[in-house]
């Protein structure tokens, strides 16, 4: 088993090999999925209105 004093300094020595994206990095980013969650949501808004239609449409003639 090993020496979690080591173990510790281990983890400490590889975090500090992390390179940490930027405030800028990260403002961009999460702009980038707000703008990817709303474009996705209109698609499927879309696709589901147009589905709505067209099975109200099919269903309206056997009324």
């Amino acid at each position: 088993m090993a020496n979690p004093l080591l173990f510790l300094q281990q983890v400490r020595t590889e975090v500090g090999k992390v390179v940490w994206p930027t405030r800028r990095e990260v403002l961009m980013t999460t702009i980038m999925v707000f703008i990817m969650a709303a474009l996705t949501s209109v698609f499927f808004f879309l696709v589901d209105t147009i589905i709505q239609y067209g099975l109200t449409s099919t269903l309206g003639m056997f009324d």
